[in-house]
């Protein structure tokens, strides 16, 4: 006998498949302001670097602090586990792919030391740019009082899908997300959502940002692993639905960042159009030469002890940080001078800054890679490298 309930889907788009749309004018270059103020961080350009061992060491967060942007130091990685971790990172990058996942989670296994986050968050602040550090939910509490002691500027609590609540049998590692708002003395962000219900639910304990986003990352294997993910751009549009709605009921602006699925600068556009304040990328800043990982990418999730969720995967190196940041370009293909784009975008399509570009039209656009790229795909050339 059956329940009567019965499932209905809805289509939902990733960044790939939507396009941006014209307005009735164009504004001056010089009259496009992209700088933005995320948990009382003042940004030259709204870029995040993603909490990634393989992306954000002290040095690249000092590098991309100084240029404008903000690295995103993860707490429980080789940084803060390991009083050498170049040592590591270069052992990570040597090790076959047979063996990369046993080896992993052999070398996440060493505890975090509470010296070495203290120790690493100083030299950030001491280069003179922001520190923003990350833990999972379980060591928020723990992680998150060490870091505003130690000087971080704000702190970003961070899992694949997270909620208001950590529920756990350890009591020590459960998590209030409203209270650890209210005990902190730094803002506090929050990540990753995908829908508006939760976002809403997140906004609503004080968090002054919330991160959207699960699965698209170019290493991370959840969508495949766990089978759980929704596509970007309507993630993004569910989230500045959960915003409008907070801010008209409290009158406090919360920004969501859109986190993974960003390839080059046309998908930063476009995910501001679609509502972002800002976004946060992995892949494209591992191509640096300055990137830890040096030439790999791996997901956060990777050396999971029970459910490996990531790859490594080789991206290569194409230029310095500044390269990839400000330019300028020697690709064809929006993965150099991001900066320089986003700016470009904006006025083409009419908007002085990231609030205008949020009323920008986007269209559902399956063609927009293909049409008339023949020869590109063909010769692997310019959208097709």
């Amino acid at each position: 006998m059956g329940t009567g309930f019965v499932k209905q889907f809805t289509r939902a788009y990733g960044l790939d498949e939507i396009a941006l749309v014209p307005s009735t004018r164009t504004v001056d270059y010089d009259m496009v302001d992209i700088s933005t103020t995320i948990a009382g961080i003042q940004m030259a350009f709204p870029i995040f670097a993603s909490a990634m061992d393989s992306v954000v060491s002290p040095k690249t967060a000092i590098e991309i602090g100084k240029l404008g942007g903000v690295g995103v130091l993860n707490l429980e990685g080789v940084q803060t586990r390991y009083e050498d971790p170049d040592t590591i990172l270069k052992e990570i990058a040597e090790t076959d792919r047979s063996e990369y996942v046993t080896f992993m989670q052999k070398v996440y296994q060493r505890p975090v030391q509470d010296a070495l986050v203290i120790e690493r968050i100083k030299e950030i602040k001491a280069a003179g740019v922001a520190a923003v550090v990350s833990a999972t939910p379980q060591n928020a509490m723990r992680l998150g009082k060490l870091a505003a002691e130690a000087g971080a500027d704000a702190f970003v609590v961070q899992s694949t899908v997270v909620g208001t609540h950590f529920l756990t049998k350890d009591p020590s590692r459960a998590l209030d997300l409203k209270q650890l708002c209210q005990e902190l003395p730094i803002p506090v962000m929050v990540g990753n959502a995908t829908t508006t219900e939760v976002t809403l639910s997140l906004m609503r304990t004080g968090v002054k940002a919330v991160f959207i986003g699960i699965g698209p990352g170019a290493a991370c294997t959840t969508r495949g692993v766990l089978g759980i993910g929704v596509p970007m751009a309507s993630a993004i549009v569910a989230a500045a639905a959960a915003r409008a709605q907070h801010f008209e009921e409290t009158g406090e602006y919360v920004q969501i960042v859109s986190d993974g699925g960003i390839v080059n600068s046309g998908d930063i556009c476009k995910a501001i159009a679609c509502g972002a304040d800002a976004v946060m990328i992995g892949s494209p800043f591992a191509k640096s030469a300055e990137a830890p990982g040096r030439g790999f990418h791996w997901g956060m999730a990777t050396p999971n002890a029970v459910l490996p969720r990531g790859a490594r995967i080789q991206v290569g190196t194409i230029g310095t940080l500044k390269e990839i940041l400000m330019g300028p370009s020697n690709t064809d293909d929006g993965s150099q001078n991001m900066v320089g784009a986003i700016q470009t975008c904006l006025a083409t399509l009419g908007a002085c800054d990231l609030k205008e570009m949020h009323q920008m039209d986007v269209i559902v656009a399956p063609s927009l890679l293909t049409e008339g790229k023949i020869y590109q795909k063909a010769q692997s050339l310019g959208m097709y490298k």
